[in-house]
């Protein structure tokens, strides 16, 4: 592969130290994880408790200030273990950047030192039953009363949901006609009256990760949870937002399809058929060749997309494009390790088997791979 340039021997030191942390208290736990759908919370405060949750944040609001490098690290080692349920990323990169780009000083006071200590889980609850990657179109509504905002509504597919202690959500608060005018983000803590949760839901994969359906019925939150200097503004601040979430994306499938390769480079190598080891038939090169090189060219993408990031840079177009060409890619590559793998890639005990099934959402979430397609022709 290309060597790697943006990452410094502090990156690597921290890489190290999730590596050792992944092997030795999450990886032991996964399986039961995925059997009752959700990891332990204990997890979560002992990620706190090693700088591991929020370390991008200011450290007067329990961060590290560290550059989104350590994110890219810590979604690199996690994917190549196959930690498919941890939900620190979302937490950490997603929910934490709204509160801390866009919230107050008491609202990051109040929040974001929790989020620190894995002492609170946060969510973000953007997608209905009904709207999918259409944010214009969501009906989950809050109406002013007083000094509160009361919501009603209902919101799917959730990570983090079920174990959440609070979430942003993706509100209407006008009635301009305009879809985008009227979006607002709240942060709604899930121990209000009316804030239920229903059970963690039954993927095809990712079995660990606590995705879950959240229903407000008349939830009263103070005006003080609305993030932004006034209503109306969360279109605006998901679009600023959201070319980081799609780059995540594109950075986990990248891991995921280098973790995939690996993986089945050993088996070809050892697996042998007609007395000869599958990796020895030409078949067999030209594909392993193929998904090398497939891999090499997002990595080199990627990495220069974060090299954009850390200048403040990252368009909307590039964003999409690594997010769609970089999961569609790790789901041909990792379909052609199970092929590889021949019967024995079917079964859920091999990491390619689990592979195959956490990969196929990395082309839905974070806006379908269709919806990139149609924000690329854009500029065109």
């Amino acid at each position: 592969m290309m060597p790697r340039t943006i990452f410094s021997a502090e990156h690597e030191d921290f890489r190290k130290t999730v590596r050792r942390f992944i092997e030795e208290e999450i990886m032991p736990h996964h399986e039961r994880w995925e059997a009752q759908q959700h990891v332990d919370r204990e997890i979560w405060k002992r990620a706190g408790e090693l700088g591991f949750l929020c370390n991008t944040m200011p450290e007067e609001f329990g961060g590290a200030g560290t550059d989104r490098l350590y994110s890219a690290v810590m979604m690199e080692e996690l994917t190549r273990a196959g930690a498919s349920g941890i939900g620190f990323n979302l937490h950490s990169d997603i929910v934490a950047n709204y509160i801390n780009n866009f919230g107050t000083v008491e609202q990051k006071k109040k929040w974001l030192p929790k989020m620190a200590s894995g002492d609170c889980i946060s969510a973000i609850a953007m997608t209905e039953p009904g709207t999918g990657s259409d944010l214009q179109a969501v009906k989950t509504r809050a109406v002013v009363d007083g000094d509160d905002y009361v919501i009603n509504g209902s919101k799917i597919f959730i990570t983090n949901g079920y174990l959440c202690d609070l979430a942003v959500v993706v509100v209407k608060t006008g009635e301009s006609g305009e879809g985008a005018k009227d979006i607002s983000l709240i942060v709604v803590e899930a121990d209000r009256p009316g804030f239920t949760k229903g059970k963690p839901l039954k993927k095809v994969g990712m079995h660990a990760q606590d995705t879950c359906e959240l229903f407000f019925e008349n939830v009263c939150v103070p005006k003080s949870n609305l993030l932004g200097p006034k209503e109306g503004m969360g279109f605006i601040m998901l679009m600023q937002e959201l070319a980081w979430e799609r780059l995540m994306i594109a950075v986990i499938s990248v891991a995921g399809a280098d973790m995939a390769f690996r993986h089945t480079l050993e088996y070809t190598r050892n697996r042998k058929v007609f007395g000869k080891p599958v990796a020895s038939f030409q078949n067999s090169r030209f594909k392993l060749a193929e998904m090398k090189a497939e891999i090499a060219i997002g990595q080199v993408f990627v990495d220069r997309c974060l090299e954009l990031v850390l200048k403040r840079k990252l368009g909307v177009d590039a964003a999409a494009t690594a997010k769609y060409w970089c999961s569609d890619m790790m789901c041909r590559v990792i379909d052609e390790c199970v092929q590889l793998h021949g019967g024995y890639g079917y079964m859920l005990e091999y990491p390619i088997a689990r592979a195959y099934i956490d990969s196929r959402a990395q082309r839905i979430y974070g806006g379908t791979n269709e919806i990139m397609k149609e924000l690329i022709s854009r500029t065109l």
